[in-house]
């Protein structure tokens, strides 16, 4: 069986296909996986280099839905013909394109029937990410107030519901008329749209007109900018952020190379504020809370099942074109896409 890779390790990278077969004897804790749908994102090249992972070849897709095909000795938890989906590691030798794959028991969690494969494969990473935001960083809680920079992009759409679901009154930026329009139509309703496009108001007086000037308790950045360019003034910067926050506030950021500088960080100080880190992916680099890990995909699956998390919609495409589609997601044409076996 052939699978996609990500050759990085070469003057000009490239995605390359490579034949994988998997091993007759199967081992204790592992499943193998018919892969029935595959979630593709950006290949990030230096997370994989910062982890220690030296390796010129690196798997493509690691989103994955589909059917055991058989189980380990030690398997406890699963059994041949369950629906499955979970996260490949980063040290995974397979790719999630591979078509079969063996995978950890410990990453794996059973797919409700009457939800669709390339509905749960878009929507893996950005359900655990409104997670951990929300529950793991932010610690929210009813009657508090979250602002949702970017609140049409996947992560933000995820926070939004997920944070009306606790009764969590929520403001969200819009980017462009059409992500205004879509966000004003959200059931169950945001508090406020607030525009950032076609000269706006000003992010920050809206956030404390509508706080009574007190800011928001929680700030999720699915599309803030580290500095004014004229690329990215429809994005808030860092100083708009920090100053829409309440006393006690909590800014949790997807950015990777945030930069504070000492006056940041003294407003920050000043409002006993704080700011932390977004990335999904210390689950599958480290087994120390594999539990909670499959608690959190487990109450996902619950949420999607039952309509009370609707993720967007994303259309998915055929195995034959999964290579041009994946050079789109790479160069940023595309957020991220799904393939259908």
């Amino acid at each position: 069986m052939k699978g996609l890779f990500y050759h990085a390790d070469v003057t000009e990278p490239d995605f390359v296909f490579e034949e994988l077969s998997a091993p007759d004897a199967i081992n204790d804790h592992h499943v193998r996986v018919q892969v029935t749908a595959c979630g593709l994102r950006p290949v990030d090249t230096q997370l994989v280099a910062d982890a220690g992972l030296q390796k010129p070849l690196i798997p493509v897709g690691r989103e994955v839905v589909g059917v055991v095909l058989q189980v380990g000795p030690k398997v406890t938890f699963l059994q041949q013909n369950d629906e499955v989906a979970g996260l490949l590691p980063l040290d995974s030798s397979y790719s999630g394109l591979c078509g079969v794959i063996d995978i950890e028991e410990q990453y794996l969690v059973q797919k409700p029937a009457k939800l669709p494969s390339a509905t749960v494969a878009s929507a893996l990473q950005d359900g655990l990410c409104a997670y951990m935001a929300l529950h793991m960083h932010a610690h929210a809680a009813a009657g508090q107030t979250l602002l949702v920079v970017d609140g049409a992009s996947p992560l933000g759409q995820m926070c939004i519901q997920l944070a009306c679901y606790h009764n969590v009154k929520v403001l969200t930026t819009s980017h462009s008329p059409q992500d205004h329009d879509f966000l004003q139509q959200l059931r169950p309703a945001v508090a406020r749209v607030i525009a950032i496009h076609n000269n706006s108001p000003d992010l920050l007086s809206v956030v404390l007109e509508e706080t009574g000037g007190i800011g928001v308790d929680i700030v999720i950045d699915a599309g803030a900018c580290l500095q004014e360019t004229e690329e990215t003034r429809l994005h808030p910067d860092k100083h708009d952020i920090i100053s829409a926050l309440a006393v006690g506030g909590h800014w949790v950021t997807t950015h990777q190379n945030l930069q504070l500088d000492p006056p940041d960080c003294r407003f920050l100080f000043l409002k006993s504020a704080c700011v932390s880190f977004l990335n999904p992916e210390v689950w599958t680099a480290a087994a120390a809370q594999q539990g909670r890990f499959l608690h959190i995909l487990k109450d996902l699956m619950d949420k999607m099942a039952a309509g009370i998390l609707r993720p967007q919609s994303v259309e998915a495409v055929p195995f034959a074109e999964m290579l041009d589609v994946m050079k789109m997601v790479q160069s940023g044409q595309r957020r991220k896409a799904v393939v259908r076996f």
